[in-house]
């Protein structure tokens, strides 16, 4: 007999017109389905109030907005679609009349990896300077004013969609990190302008009015609970692997653990671990530059304790469902049909990350405490960002440890609306570490794992890098392969390579030199190597060594900790100015960077231009004239935050 939950769910007010707009999507899920006839009023609606929200994002920031979008949507009785670019069908694009366009800037100024297919399908058809001519659309851009390309994507997309005939309803809008609002500081302003002129367009009939931010908007999705003695065999449904079909998202190989082991010294600050993975039953053979992507699970002491801070049973069941059929359901490979409480928070919910601004936005109607109640609105409102930032951002305070901070709100939210409050987890690329060639069916991963502290007593934890850390060899994880931002030439008859990777940045580059030896071409290979001590931290020290010795690599190396003053990659770039200007300069080398976001880019970046400068002996203009003309076009970089 399964127990029933102690929680309450208050009562909830909806205006006519909210009960209308439900009523309408409840009748396209009912058309989704084939229970209803289309009639020429409804068909009349949903053409005319069309919204498409289209994202580019590699970190989810940029998700996070354009869903953001499509709730307010909504208020605006549009029927919004939210995807992402690479999601949705190109020549449904082609029929689309008005689009929001959400686009972040990854690494030094790449698209994110979901908006590259879509950006590369527009470029192809830039011939027709008429094709988007039918189009409204707008553009927002999120980035960082300290990166010299600031909101490259966003700025690339909007000038490709103005070329290609597209109508700017508003001007592009770039959201900064930087502010001390952060992005929200320019979305904000962007989206009310949107919306008016939307609205202008797109007038209401007399009568009709916006739905009040007052009003609860209708959760994502519905939960309908069951007991076991009354669930539908037929409506279950569990994930199973398809080894005919290519690993994705959607179909993740179960891969078998069979290597973690630690690769720092045990009294070294940061536990690193090489990783490897099965991936025989992976129809795809990864090149060097791939990416194998994990999706973690939160840790059980995690899951326990969230649960019992919003009194949720963990062994209820539940089937999920749809409220609008333009937002699918979570694949099966996450939620299984029936799924258990704890089964859900486990798998999909990501209760460790950071919450944003909608979280107490929609927390604010939950609390039964007025106090709890303006400080959620504070919190939402573009005036209480810097709170928000000193209470959550800062510390890195996570949405399980928010909830417990708020007594009068967790126990009353409806487990409906949980899937509003939190997002999903989401899955992690790390670059591959070896080479399919050198070590068939196997695929290594070399990670950092996240340890850290702030303000707050607990440690912040790496969801993804603690999670793996705790994985016996034997355990299944869910990959599947992806190409990376690097992109590598073939073995034979390539130019030089000259690769530099500071700490576990020297991962994708582990697994070129691999591909190359195991293909019998190792010729013209330097790695530039970074770490803090050559006893604790020298990640694949005889492996490199030893290829160094047969006079299969150049290698160099930087300990910054072994000595009194610290000598980084830049440094050893510096010192060898001569022989890397001969390659670079006399022999048109290939230049690599993959590491840590901060500064080591800029470093690295600077380190080039002395050597030019050097090599050319023309001064400090030209040598900035030949990166930007010359060697950019044969330097690619690799960045994470």
């Amino acid at each position: 007999m399964t127990t029933t939950m102690t929680t309450t769910e208050p009562p909830v007010s909806r205006s006519r017109l909210e009960i209308n707009l439900i009523r309408l999507l409840e009748e396209t899920q009912q058309m989704a389905n084939g229970n209803k006839t289309k009639d020429w009023k409804y068909e009349k609606w949903l053409e005319d109030r069309r919204l498409v929200v289209l994202y580019g994002s590699q970190t989810g920031t940029a998700q996070e907005v354009a869903e953001r979008i499509g709730r307010e949507a909504q208020r605006y009785f549009f029927l919004a679609t939210v995807a992402a670019m690479d999601d949705y069908p190109i020549e449904d694009f082609f029929g689309s009349k008005l689009v929001i366009f959400v686009a972040s800037t990854t690494g030094q100024g790449d698209d994110p990896d979901n908006m590259r297919v879509f950006f590369k399908s527009l470029w192809a058809r830039r011939k027709n300077r008429q094709l988007l001519s039918h189009l409204n659309f707008g553009v927002i851009g999120l980035g960082d004013s300290s990166y010299q390309k600031f909101n490259y994507a966003a700025k690339r997309l909007n000038n490709l969609l103005l070329y290609l005939g597209g109508q700017p309803l508003q001007k592009i809008g770039l959201g900064d990190d930087q502010h001390d609002l952060g992005p929200d500081f320019v979305v904000d302003s962007w989206l009310k302008d949107w919306w008016a002129k939307a609205m202008e367009l797109y007038p209401f009939p007399e009568g009709l009015k916006p739905i009040d931010k007052a009003i609860l908007p209708m959760s994502k999705y519905r939960v309908r609970f069951v007991d076991e003695d009354s669930i539908d065999k037929d409506q279950c449904e569990k994930y199973v692997y398809c080894p005919e079909k290519e690993a994705s998202q959607m179909n993740p190989c179960m891969a078998n653990l069979t290597m973690n082991k630690r690769v720092t010294a045990p009294d070294h600050f940061q536990d690193v671990r090489l990783l490897e993975f099965d991936i025989s039953h992976i129809k795809k053979r990864h090149m060097p530059g791939d990416v194998l992507m994990v999706q973690p699970q939160n840790m059980e002491e995690h899951v326990e304790e969230f649960l019992n801070v919003l009194g949720f049973d963990p062994e209820r069941k539940f089937f999920l469902e749809q409220n609008d059929p333009n937002t699918p359901l979570p694949p099966l490979s996450v939620l299984p049909r029936p799924c258990t409480m704890k089964e859900c928070v486990t798998n999909y919910l990501d209760i460790l990350s950071v919450p944003k601004r909608f979280f107490f936005e929609l927390l604010a109607f939950f609390t039964t405490d007025e106090t709890e109640k303006e400080k959620f609105e504070e919190f939402a409102s573009s005036e209480g960002q810097q709170d928000l930032f000193d209470y959550c951002n800062r510390p890195k305070r996570s949405i399980m440890e928010v909830l417990a901070d708020f007594p009068h709100a967790n126990k009353n939210i409806p487990f409906d609306y949980l899937f509003d409050l939190v997002p999903p987890i989401r899955p992690r690329p790390y670059s591959i570490a070896s080479s399919s060639l050198m070590f068939p069916g196997r695929a290594q991963l070399l990670i950092a794992v996240v340890n850290y502290k702030t303000i707050l007593k607990r440690p912040r934890l790496g969801l993804c890098t603690n999670w793996l850390s705790r994985q016996s060899t034997g355990a299944l994880i869910p990959v599947w392969i992806k190409p990376g931002t690097l992109t590598f030439p073939p073995s034979e008859a390539a130019p030089p390579v000259i690769m530099i990777g500071p700490g576990t940045g020297c991962a994708p580059f582990r697994s070129y030199l691999q591909e190359r030896v195991a293909a019998g071409h190792h010729e013209n290979l330097v790695m530039i190597f970074g770490c803090r001590n050559r006893n604790k931290d020298h990640f694949f020290q005889g492996e490199w060594e030893g290829l160094e010795t047969e006079g299969k690599l150049q290698l160099y190396c930087a300990f910054s900790r072994d000595q009194e003053d610290k000598i980084y990659v830049q440094h050893i770039m510096r010192e060898n100015a001569n022989t890397l200007w001969d390659l670079i300069g006399n022999k048109q080398a290939l230049v690599y960077f993959a590491g840590n976001a901060k500064r080591v880019p800029i470093d690295v970046y600077e380190a080039l231009t002395y050597i030019c400068e050097r090599g050319r002996g023309q001064g400090p203009q030209d040598a900035e004239t030949y990166m930007k003309k010359d060697l950019e076009k044969r330097y690619q970089t690799e960045t994470w935050a």
